[in-house]
Parts: structure tokens; C-alpha cells; sequence
């Protein structure tokens, strides 16, 4: 585990940036923690995390703020 430090602080973490992209595609924290096996709890949090690093405050504004990414996004 790395360490944190005032210039990684603001970074988001390889878990929060899939978790963050998922809840740009569209999926719920329930969808999400499908996914990737942790429970819609543990989504909420790590949400409240990237809202709080990327100074947003919901989901909607996750699109202005994270590049799109076809390998992550919700099937049709």
C-alpha cells in the first residue's frame, strides 16, 4: 500500500476511478458493487471520496469531470 501524501491526496485511487466511471456510465451502487463485489455501501463511500477529491458534488458532474471510457460502459 502506498502511502499518501499531500500531492497523492487529491489523486483518486484505481478502485475510486473504476468505481467513479461505472457511476458516470450509468449503473446504480447496487450494479456497481455487483460488479466488482463489494456492497452498495462500500460504492456510496468511495463516491463520497471521489465527489470530495474532484471538489463535485453528484453523479451528474462526474461526466464533466472523467474522460469517456467504452471498456467501462453499461451494456444495452
Amino acid at each position: 500500500m502506498r502511502k499518501r501524501t499531500v500531492e497523492t491526496s487529491a489523486e483518486l485511487t484505481a478502485q475510486e476511478a473504476l468505481i467513479a466511471r461505472l457511476a458516470r456510465d450509468g449503473l446504480s451502487n447496487p450494479e456497481i458493487g455487483a460488479r466488482l463485489f463489494l456492497s452498495a455501501r462500500t460504492v456510496k463511500y468511495h463516491l463520497g471520496k471521489v465527489f470530495t477529491k474532484l471538489d463535485i458534488s453528484s453523479r451528474a458532474q462526474l461526466d464533466q469531470v472523467l474522460p469517456g471510457d467504452p471498456a467501462t460502459a453499461r451494456p444495452r
